[in-house]
């Protein structure tokens, strides 16, 4: 016992003598070996030493910083964000509770990944106009578990070459860990251990993706390196299995039967997953009786099934360059569900009923039971209404007025609308570009548009302000999952006006920013040689939509609620917006719509689905558009030397981007390759200015380039300007 306490008594005043060390130096951090000689510790001790560091920091007594040195706990600011890597090696990170971006060198990048959740440590505020800066000293969550690269045969040992150029390390492969990889191959790998950024990190091979060169590979890469799921677990796909056995006849007889309807679908020409199906009907009275029929996922895909935690991990469908990721099994996603024609299929059903101005003078949400007439493409509805003959074509010009009556509403009431043009790459089988052309937007595209953004709107508005109020609830209290869009920065505004303002336009910014106030300026400057800067630079300064739980509105249409219902085939939020849908008609009229202990449930699950579904559609949009820049990438590649007229889409220190006019492809003019001249980066005004001969590259101005570089690996494009 006495021996035991005088082992207790010496830790203790061994601990004392640990604080008191970093006490005396509270602005450094230490090497545990450099600890344990200024305290004179012998080496037969050091092993015990060490832990005992470590517990300290584990208790929160110090901190541990790094793999293996410490400093005095509390004596710097830290804050935690997310890390983006650039591709120079430095990186920013973005805070949790918002407000300026942390810069960080790559010295002091510590262990982390693009994208990863980490602790920042921040040095002295920096002078006026400078973001603060800071050092990583812990990567509190990783994004990325699975990294995709090239496997390579060293001299003395196997390792992974990043196929991203913000993986700034390659990763050493222990011969244990290398599977059948062969040199050259595509390999996805797990980091297996990285404690400390002067020594490589170690992986495993977890899957061979095969040779570059091979059909396909260069878009899995794609899909692996953003942790996107190529194939369903086995469990999930036999789950779908018994659905096939066609529609009970008492689940017909309890919903809306609108199987004689006159409906149908219109999709792109590609599309194999049909979610939502329209109708329309003029009344006698003039009004619009409009019809929107929404797939019924949620009668084929129960709460907690192992189909349903799957979609909750995918969180959406994935739209790559040459192939789709469902969220949902193909049984599911393209047949069960899918609204194809001359087939009984559940949906969820919004019938609008509008006046002749097109405003909404009553609606219903029902379950029902259709039988879709027609499937359409885009390009098939549009040939009709050009011709103003063919089939149907009483009705879809009905859905054309109605639809240019919504838009037109929705602009003047304050709606943006942004000319936002997208690509399509033609591909052949060996899934080689063959073409670029950009994807014009048609009166068809505008008419779905419009149909699906009223029925989001009054599904949202239905549960916020309706059910709320025959419950005696306050407004916006029940639970439910909104689309919401923030107000934007007032510092990026304030930023933006003064742009406008140096190209001699204005906007009214004192009480506050409005959507009016910039869909406004965006018709003033249509057709302007400033339209594309404007428009870019605008973009830039909102903030990003996201799903919330608690309800803001959505600044950029405008709209006091909103919501996603239309697509619960690839979107998760849509389903669980179905689901609560259902409970809410389940439980109309009994303490606000849901028992307390089903509004407790909903009120704690809410947040994380929520939390899931922005980080998986952040992930998608990502993937889709890198699929697309490396295809553009190996198109470019078979026109180098070749001219073409572009618009300057960036502007920073090292150059000039620039977008092509004709296809939309986006490449660098590097600063070096500019005339003979030394170029000042003038960031408020997006310019590159010559020193000497005061030549001036502006966002938004025209220019003719030379092709000169690409690399598809990397979707990479450079530019010269053409002589």
């Amino acid at each position: 016992m006495k021996q035991r306490e005088k082992t207790s008594t010496r830790q203790k005043n061994l601990e004392k003598q640990i604080v008191s060390f970093l006490e005396r130096n509270p602005n450094r951090r230490f090497k545990s070996k450099t600890i344990a000689r200024s305290l004179g510790i012998p080496q037969a001790r050091y092993q015990q030493f060490r832990n005992l560091l470590r517990t300290l920091a584990t208790n929160g007594i110090i901190t541990r910083d790094g793999r293996n040195a410490y400093r005095l706990r509390g004596t710097t600011t830290t804050v935690i964000g997310r890390l983006r890597v650039k591709s120079q090696g430095y990186g920013f990170v973005e805070l949790e509770e918002g407000g300026d971006e942390i810069f960080v060198s790559q010295r002091n990048m510590h262990t982390a990944f693009d994208g990863d959740i980490v602790r920042v440590e921040l040095f002295a505020r920096p002078s006026k106009g400078r973001l603060q800066e800071g050092r990583i000293v812990e990567v509190v969550k990783r994004q990325r578990e699975y990294i995709v690269g090239t496997f390579c045969e060293g001299k003395y040992f196997a390792y992974v070459v990043p196929d991203g150029l913000k993986i700034l390390w390659d990763i050493i492969i222990p011969n244990q860990y290398r599977g059948r990889a062969k040199q050259g191959q595509k390999v996805v790998v797990k980091i297996a251990k990285w404690e400390d950024v002067k020594l490589n990190p170690e992986g495993r091979v977890v899957e061979v993706l095969g040779y570059p060169e091979e059909v396909g590979v260069d878009v899995l890469s794609v899909a692996k390196s953003f942790g996107l799921p190529t194939k369903f677990p086995l469990r999930v796909l036999q789950e779908a299995e018994p659905l096939c056995a066609g529609i009970p006849a008492a689940e017909i007889t309890r919903r809306l039967d609108l199987r004689q309807q006159l409906c149908f679908t219109i999709d792109p020409v590609d599309a194999k997953d049909f979610d939502d199906a329209i109708s329309l009907q003029v009344l006698e009275n003039g009004h619009y009786l409009l019809g929107v029929h929404i797939a019924d996922v949620s009668y084929y895909v129960p709460e907690g099934s192992k189909t349903d935690h799957e979609a909750l991990m995918r969180g959406t469908s994935v739209y790559l360059v040459d192939r789709v990721i469902p969220m949902l099994p193909e049984k599911l996603s393209n047949q069960i569900c899918s609204l194809w024609p001359h087939s009984d299929r559940l949906t969820f059903s919004v019938l609008i009923e509008l006046d002749a101005s097109g405003q909404v003078v009553n609606y219903q949400i029902r379950e029902s039971v259709i039988r879709s007439k027609r499937r359409f493409t885009y390009e098939e509805v549009q040939q009709i209404l050009d011709e103003g003959d063919g089939e149907y074509f009483e009705t879809l010009n009905a859905m054309r007025r109605l639809s240019k009556i919504l838009y037109r509403n929705r602009l003047r009431q304050g709606s943006l609308d942004f000319e936002t043009p997208e690509v399509k790459v033609l591909l052949n089988e060996k899934g080689q570009p063959l073409g670029i052309s950009k994807q014009v937007r048609l009166e068809s595209h505008q008419l779905i548009e419009e149909f699906m953004l009223l029925a989001n709107r009054v599904v949202s508005k239905h549960i916020a302000v309706h059910l709320a109020q025959n419950g005696r609830r306050r407004r916006s209290s029940l639970p439910f999952i909104y689309r919401i869009h923030e107000k934007p920065d007032q510092k990026k505004i304030k930023e933006f006006v003064r742009l406008i303002e140096a190209l001699g336009y204005s906007l009214e910014v004192k009480r506050g920013v409005r959507a009016q106030h910039l869909q406004r300026l965006l018709e003033t400057v249509r057709g302007q040689d400033e339209e594309l800067i404007i428009n870019t630079v605008m973009l830039r300064s909102l903030m990003k939509a996201r799903y919330s739980p608690e309800n803001v509105g959505h600044f950029g249409l405008a709209f006091d609620y909103y919501t996603h219902f239309t697509s619960p085939i690839r979107r998760y939020p849509d389903l669980v917006v179905h689901r609560l849908l259902k409970e809410y008609l389940q439980y109309t009229g009994v303490n606000g719509g849901m028992p307390p202990e089903r509004r407790e449930y909903w009120e704690e699950l809410l947040p994380e689905i929520c939390q899931i579904a922005n980080e998986r559609e952040i992930a998608a949009m990502e993937a889709e558009r890198k699929s697309v820049k490396i295809k553009q990438a190996e198109y470019m590649q078979t026109k180098l030397g070749e001219s073409y007229e572009g618009v300057i889409s960036g502007v920073v220190p090292f150059g000039i981007f620039v977008e092509l006019t004709e296809n939309l492809v986006e490449g660098l003019v590097h600063v070096k390759d500019l005339e003979n001249d030394y170029f000042i980066h003038d960031e408020k005004h997006y310019a590159l200015v010559g020193q000497r001969s005061g030549k001036v590259y502006r966002l938004g101005d025209k220019v003719r380039v030379q092709v000169v570089r690409a690399v598809p690996k990397e979707g990479i494009v450079d530019f010269v300007l053409a002589k």
